[in-house]
């Protein structure tokens, strides 16, 4: 018959039974986790990645709506999907309305063209959307 000993061994000779916690996976996962979120955070911005404008301008926290990006080539992107100009036209509208008026975002490069922009913004005026908002990034003060 197997039993525990007083001095806590299986059979009075075998393994010491001991409650200690593998702290090395733990710090492996957080500090995994951490990076992911590094990564992550930009990304969730909405929209591609350019670079807009400075302007004295407040800071914006993009929560809800729809970003249109126009890159330093004239591309349209719809959130992070590019689309032609036809398409744009055609389902910048209905997207909008399918989320309840949501607001339109117009982030547009400091290298693009301002014809291009000019006309993302035309194109939403003709889609009837009522909230626009230019994104700018936000000048220091000097």
């Amino acid at each position: 018959m197997i039993g525990l000993s007083k001095h806590g061994r299986i059979g009075g000779e075998g393994i010491a039974v001991r409650a200690d916690i593998n702290v090395t996976s733990l710090v492996d996962v957080a500090f995994t986790l951490l990076v992911i979120f590094m990564i992550t955070a930009p990304i969730l911005q909405g929209g591609v990645e350019i670079a807009v404008p400075k302007a004295p301008a407040a800071p914006l926290q993009v929560s809800e709506g729809i970003v249109v990006s126009v890159d330093r080539d004239g591309q349209i992107f719809l959130d992070e999907e590019p689309v032609t100009r036809e398409e744009f036209g055609a389902f910048i509208g209905p997207a909008v309305r399918e989320q309840g008026g949501a607001t339109v975002y117009v982030k547009g490069d400091a290298q693009a063209s301002y014809g291009e922009v000019l006309w993302v913004i035309a194109k939403l005026n003709e889609a009837e959307i009522e909230t626009v908002s230019l994104i700018a990034q936000p000048e220091l003060d000097r």
